[in-house]
């Protein structure tokens, strides 16, 4: 596509929009990555997703973009493992059967698991679902920025058409780092990833950016709403020129308003994630459950002169695996709440972003026809 030139002077002109004062916006700290390390975790995303048809003997010897790094560093499940193994290790070292360990063979530790089974799938079910309803507002974005560049193209002259789909690509990414502003943050800065791909593509002017100075890009989902606006005027302002009809205009307007509702329900989505008080009532169950499995489990493997070496091992296996199941799921519903951050299993932002301005660029490029036969 081709962009405006440095004073802003980009074939159409626009009436002056109110920004009598501007602000710089700066952070004396930020941690969030830049866009070399975020490209770095774009490329490490995008491989795990391919990993999902491998044959299941390749899976198990994966450590990234898995639960085991997750099990592994919780603390929980070493709580757990070292509670089953110091009784089996007081087992195999008493020569009489204590007492408490009788009285627990009463207890029916099972019904508690049943329970937090049904509550964890249903938290997974339910994040999972917010998950794909945040990919498929990402996609619909990418979508509506599609139908417009296809029909600026057809129904615009170059240089209209050009401003609005600059703005459209615009409002995207803007829209993106505006998410810093609510739920656990964003990863993508105005710093490091609008400025970046505005240098890259040009899509908006140096006339244009003061414009927006009065929104704090990086904490506000403003300068998304108002790059909407500057789209929407600008197929008015075709319209009265006599490039489309009433018709068309409603047309643009409807597909500008779906990226909007789009947006809208990222930002929606994010900001209210589920409740704590359900997180915080999984957790505790877990944390009760756990030991309390563990211990119920190694009390009934034997004492004294019943204790078998094999009978500990698969059963502190069975342990483990319970373990992975708990914590397993918990931490993949966990995972699923945000999917804009900088983990490996959030979405591929930079992807999409990058492949709706490639599209775009194909579909704005004057000369890409094929040549007649």
């Amino acid at each position: 596509m081709d962009g405006p030139d440095e004073k802003g002077n980009d074939g159409f002109v626009k009436e002056p929009r109110p920004a009598d004062v501007t602000y710089e916006h700066t952070s004396s700290y930020d941690k969030r990555p830049n866009f070399e390390e975020l490209k770095r975790i774009e490329a490490k995303r995008r491989r795990i997703l391919l990993r999902v048809e491998l044959p299941f003997w390749r899976m198990l010897l994966f450590w990234s973009g898995t639960c085991l790094k997750e099990i592994s560093e919780d603390m929980l499940v070493w709580v757990t493992m070292s509670t089953y193994a110091a009784i089996r290790i007081i087992a195999n070292t008493l020569d009489y059967v204590p007492e408490f360990a009788t009285a627990l063979q009463g207890t029916n530790i099972g019904v508690l698991g049943g329970f937090l089974s049904f509550f964890l799938v249903l938290f997974v079910n339910q994040t999972n679902d917010r998950f794909l309803a945040m990919y498929g507002f990402s996609k619909a974005c990418s979508g509506r920025i599609q139908d417009i560049a296809g029909l600026a193209r057809a129904q615009l002259p170059p240089e209209v058409g050009n401003t609005l789909v600059r703005h459209f690509n615009a409002a995207q990414i803007v829209g993106y780092v505006g998410l810093n502003a609510i739920g656990q943050g964003s990863p993508y800065s105005k710093t490091h990833f609008f400025d970046e791909y505005n240098e890259r593509h040009k899509l908006l002017s140096k006339r244009e950016m003061k414009m927006l100075g009065h929104h704090d890009m990086d904490n506000s989902g403003l300068c998304m709403k108002e790059l909407c606006t500057w789209c929407e005027e600008d197929i008015t302002e075709a319209r009265r020129d006599g490039h489309i009809d009433r018709y068309q205009e409603e047309y643009m307007h409807d597909r500008i308003l779906e990226f909007r509702a789009a947006m809208d329900g990222m930002y929606d989505y994010t900001d209210q994630p589920p409740h704590f008080f359900y997180i915080h009532f999984l957790t505790l169950l877990s944390a009760l459950y756990l030991p309390l499995f563990a211990i119920d489990t190694a009390c009934s493997s034997g004492w004294s002169n019943e204790t078998y070496w094999g009978v500990d091992v698969v059963n502190g296996v069975i342990v483990f695996l319970q373990c992975i199941f708990v914590v397993g799921l918990r931490s993949l519903g966990t995972k699923m709440i945000d999917p804009y951050g900088d983990d490996l299993e959030d979405l591929s932002v930079i992807l999409y972003v990058e492949a709706t301005l490639e599209i775009c660029g194909a579909i704005m490029i004057p000369n890409n026809r094929l040549p007649e036969c």
